[in-house]
């Protein structure tokens, strides 16, 4: 989107508003049921939730085109990051890089866990994943060699980015595709982080049941936020690289599908980590988001001069210089 002096926040309330709303109706089947994380709706639920975001959107642009009048759709494309892709080398090899690193970033979190103690895993024998797999068939079941099985996983992931792709484009076309930009007359920190925060904050409906880490209560809502705002500011970062939310998209949808890797290597006799401190947002991978957050900042990626001009300018940067606290 083009730079202004200030956010449209009447725009960005209605998003907020229809994107929050919309999400904890589509999950009030879940609380009026009362199962919490064992109904069998919940994944079903959790799927249509990631919809609303992108309803916010078109509440937004509603509320846009009454003020702005009407834009053609090539314009709205544009500001929102869908098309065109430009330049389009960049934003596919991004895509590439995204679908091969989130994975990565999951299993470093993985050799951090192991390497405090916090389980124990077994990435040789896969007994724990071999012991998962016997328990859910009837007793004498033959199964293929256990190897096999969690090559097939893991080969299947850069799959998985792509089938979580149309999901994982409900939730980007809202955080990434039009918040991030909306609140880019901010900064680029406060627009990565406050776009990251109201994402985690959107979770609340399935993260006040206990999805995710077991807290269902503030605790928890608060742990959804910072793994958000710190992974958010990685996604974030794509969009505003390539002026396109597609990478968000398939970072996004790798990143889910490899949210179980832990399970496919954890030792059959390893305890149970807590998913406050080894769950895919947990704080060990809060810390491998801060270590590469890190290295971008200090190889200079979030500059001005390395985002793409399409998002506008930094105001903090175009400004005069005047003396802040």
């Amino acid at each position: 989107m083009t730079a202004s002096s200030r956010p449209d926040w009447l725009s960005i309330g209605v998003f907020a508003v229809t994107s929050v709303a919309l999400s904890w109706l589509i999950a009030l089947p879940l609380w009026s049921r009362g199962q919490g994380l064992a109904d069998p709706f919940l994944g079903l639920v959790a799927a249509a939730m990631m919809f609303t975001p992108a309803l916010g959107v078109v509440a937004a642009l509603l509320v846009q085109r009454r003020r702005r009048g009407r834009r053609g759709a090539r314009v709205v494309l544009r500001e929102l990051g869908m098309w065109p892709l430009r330049p389009a080398a960049r934003t596919i090899w991004t895509c590439v890089a995204v679908i091969v690193g989130a994975p990565l970033l999951v299993a470093v979190g993985l050799v951090v866990v192991g390497a405090l103690g916090l389980a124990t895993f077994d990435p040789i024998g896969f007994s724990g994943f071999e012991k998962t797999l016997e328990a859910a068939v009837p007793p004498g079941t033959p199964l293929p060699p256990v190897g096999i099985l969690v090559a097939v996983q893991l080969a299947t992931i850069p799959l998985g980015a792509i089938i979580n792709a149309p999901f994982a484009f409900g939730e980007e076309l809202g955080w990434r595709g039009f918040l991030l930009p909306a609140l880019r007359p901010l900064g680029v920190w406060p627009a990565l982080l406050l776009s990251g925060a109201f994402w985690g904050f959107w979770h609340a409906p399935l993260i006040l049941l206990g999805y995710n880490f077991l807290e269902p209560n503030a605790f928890g809502v608060l742990l959804m936020i910072g793994g958000c705002v710190l992974f958010g500011v990685l996604l974030g970062w794509t969009r505003l690289r390539t002026a396109s939310v597609w990478p968000a998209v398939f970072a996004h949808g790798a990143f889910n599908a490899s949210a179980g890797l832990g399970a496919l290597v954890i030792a059959a006799d390893s305890v149970t980590p807590s998913p406050v401190l080894a769950g895919p947002l947990g704080l060990v991978m809060w810390g491998v988001f801060a270590v590469v957050i890190a290295v971008l900042v200090l190889t200079g990626q979030f500059r001005g001069d390395r985002l793409d001009a399409r998002l506008g300018p930094d105001p903090v940067r175009s400004a005069p210089v005047t003396p802040t606290v």
